[in-house]
């Protein structure tokens, strides 16, 4: 064995036991995302047009900092709470699936006053009458109607303590006992000493919960707020006076809160998707490729090794799209194989020996798999750079895929064929074939496919453009999103009828899943609790579930929009640059990314005719197309450039037909591949990955055909137009 071999072996040894410490134990170096656990993640948005101008730069990092605390005495592991933007704040709570006890604990501002009850019976007989006196307001505390002085005598900036407390006199009604500084002891003392006689109302966040007479000087700065508390609303409501009242209104701009038992089925569904995309892979890899097909798996096993390694050593949250993203890496990690292979293939069909073959089909496909990978990673560091929480994810999960497949494909196999190969027994290299030497005339139908794709697009697209808004989910238009599981199946009508009667005309319904069970609500406006309850009183026996919830403010709404359109666009030109810079032609560029443009409509068109929505996951789905429909189309490109050299005599159309017939096998096998791992993810992959592997199938369908029938024969037309 060569110095060589041995200095690549313990290279290949040291990435792969580098993956399996960061890998390894797997549950404390990956963590779970909040769609896989349940959980809730806000963007909140600071509302500083109701403060003073000089105090409105420092009002979001308050805000910050008094969730941050009310947070950390909730209870919850491992919260994310930072700034975002200008005014915004995201906070993402993992296991916190009550979300209307976590809204009102974020959201409380906790303004807690003490103000003094008028008790001038003239004052007071005049309000009644509603003529409130300058300086003076209104105020109901049961069925009793209170004149409160407007001016605070003492509010909870001075609060030093709040704790839950239970009054044995009251059957352990629990109460909140109050505790100031010195400062507000003080001002309590001589508001108190004042007073005697007078009644004092206790107002949080303006409304008043006690109104309790002064009877003597309180000089301890110690006061105790009732109103018929549960023990859980005293708890929370301690949490947020200890903590602080925020400086300015809290409104929540996105909002996506998955419930535990959505997560548990998200994480089957991953794993079993998981488990039989890798064995459809490796299945057809070890029947087509015999043992080339055996050395496939053994990397792509490494593969999976490598890329859960450096998530771990990443420290990444593994989210259901990243799951996705795996399972997508299972199938585009066998395509460098895949194209090494049909070359060996190639070489050995002209007599060469088994290493010498082997040697040429290593060299003569590095240019193909590192530009088509290059192309991929350019679409998913996009994804990373405008996409927001799982979606980041995915591109993180399908970044380091592409490179760890390259790393095993190129590096790895290399080693274990040298080694084979270097055995003189070893003559032969078997293999099943799929096309034998095909001589088809793809050009002479382009006409054909000119006119098909124009009909399809136009259809699709005019389905698209007639939908309107309709054709956008709430990731673009705001609004909430519900979804909830019943233990029966329930009818469309009922579920309208229930809506109709709280008001809500103008609600989305949709049943989904195998056994109609579960259903989507799609509304304007945040209905999920009320409706949670509507469902228990009318659909009696037949419980009821919130998978999930998500909202969107409009504002936000129309920024994902904006950053959806620049993550495509972008993808789009950097593809075309990166193109028109390796093959130094504008032609092979231009008619690269208008196939591109041909797919990613195309996709659209179709999910607009099955009626589905375009959201972010979609996003992320156009953008993997993208990424990877050029693939098939470099490998094309780049038979074609290397004919080119050979056969000078010969005409653009000639070229174009060969290389395409002589590329066909590995255009279908590498798509072929990839859609056995996305058909996993379909059937397998749960309700909430169906339209984004949907959109793969058919965006990688119209990969290959755009290929063969749109970017190799527009070559043909740039090529012709290029040198008049």
């Amino acid at each position: 064995m060569t110095k060589n071999m041995q200095w690549r072996i313990l290279v290949a040894l040291g990435v792969v036991g580098f993956a399996l410490a960061g890998m390894l134990p797997l549950k404390e170096k990956i963590n779970l995302g909040l769609d896989l656990q349940g959980g809730m993640h806000l963007v909140l948005k600071v509302d500083t047009s109701k403060i003073p101008e000089e105090a409105r730069e420092d009002a979001p990092n308050r805000a910050l900092e008094i969730i941050r605390n009310r947070i950390d005495q909730f209870g919850v592991r491992e919260p994310l709470i930072q700034r975002q933007g200008k005014d915004s704040i995201v906070v993402q709570l993992p296991g916190v699936t009550d979300r209307d006890r976590a809204i009102e604990l974020i959201g409380r501002t906790a303004q807690l006053e003490f103000k003094l009850i008028e008790d001038n019976e003239d004052l007071n007989k005049q309000a009644d009458e509603g003529n409130v006196p300058e300086g003076y307001e209104l105020k109901t505390v049961g069925k009793e109607t209170l004149l409160l002085k407007k001016k605070s005598e003492l509010t909870g900036d001075t609060l030093v303590a709040a704790e839950v407390k239970f009054d044995q006199s009251r059957f352990n009604e629990p109460y909140i006992s109050l505790e100031f500084n010195s400062k507000g002891a003080a001002v309590f003392a001589d508001v108190t000493g004042r007073n005697v006689g007078k009644r004092l109302a206790i107002v949080l966040d303006g409304k008043v919960h006690s109104a309790p007479r002064i009877n003597e000087k309180i000089p301890s700065g110690k006061a105790s707020i009732s109103g018929r508390f549960s023990v859980e609303e005293a708890s929370d409501l301690s949490i947020v006076l200890r903590a602080g009242a925020l400086p300015a209104p809290l409104y929540i701009e996105e909002e996506r809160t998955v419930g535990a038992l959505l997560g548990r089925d998200s994480i089957e569904s991953g794993i079993r998707a998981s488990l039989i995309g890798l064995c459809l892979v490796l299945g057809f890899m070890l029947l087509y490729y015999l043992f080339a097909g055996v050395v496939a798996s053994i990397v792509m096993l490494l593969n999976f090794v490598i890329v859960l390694g450096m998530l771990g050593w990443l420290h990444t949250t593994l989210t259901l799209p990243g799951i996705a993203g795996l399972i997508l890496v299972i199938g585009m990690a066998v395509d460098a194989n895949v194209l090494i292979y049909e070359r060996i293939r190639e070489e050995l069909t002209t007599g060469k020996h088994i290493r010498s073959a082997v040697g040429a089909g290593y060299n003569k496909a590095f240019t193909a798999i590192l530009d088509s990978n290059i192309t991929t990673l350019i679409a998913a560091a996009l994804l990373f750079k405008f996409g927001t929480g799982p979606i980041r994810g995915f591109g993180v999960t399908l970044s380091i895929g592409i490179v760890a497949s390259m790393f095993t494909a190129i590096f790895v196999t290399r080693i274990i064929f040298d080694l084979v190969t270097a055995n003189k027994h070893f003559t032969k290299l078997p293999m099943l074939q799929m096309f034998r030497k095909t001589k088809i005339d793809f050009i002479g139908k382009r006409w054909i496919a000119y006119v098909l794709s124009t009909v399809v697009l136009v259809v699709g697209i005019s389905a698209f453009f007639t939908k309107g808004e309709k054709a956008y989910g709430i990731d673009f238009t705001g609004g909430q999103l519900q979804e909830y599981s019943f233990a029966r199946p329930v009818k469309v009508e009922d579920v309208r009828k229930i809506l109709y009667d709280m008001g809500i005309k103008d609600a989305t319904i949709q049943l989904v899943g195998e056994d109609k069970k579960e259903v989507l609500v799609k509304t304007s406006e945040d209905v999920a609790t009320s409706l949670k309850n509507e469902f228990d009183e009318k659909f009696t026996g037949n419980r009821s579930d919130i998978l999930r919830v998500e909202k969107v403010g409009p504002s936000i709404g129309k920024h994902l929009r904006k950053s959806a359109r620049l993550a495509v666009l972008w993808s789009l030109i950097g593809i075309l640059l990166y193109v028109g810079f390796r093959f130094k032609n504008v032609a092979f560029a231009t008619a690269g990314v208008i196939a591109l443009f041909h797919d990613v409509f195309v996709t659209m068109g179709f999910l607009a005719i099955t009626g589905r929505e375009l959201n972010l996951t979609i996003v992320a789905a156009l953008l993997t197309i993208a990424g990877y429909s050029i693939n098939d189309t470099i490998v094309i490109y780049d038979r074609i450039r290397e004919n080119m050299k050979l056969y000078r005599k010969a005409t653009m159309k000639e070229i174009v037909n060969m290389s395409v017939n002589q590329t066909l096998s590995r255009t279908v096998l590498t798509t072929f591949t990839t859609l056995l791992a996305v058909t996993s993810i379909f059937f397998f992959g749960g309700e909430v990955l169906r339209d984004f592997s949907f959109a793969l199938l058919i965006g990688m369908i119209s990969g290959i055909y755009s290929t063969i029938y749109i970017a190799s024969p527009l070559v043909i037309f740039w090529h012709a137009k290029g040198r008049r």
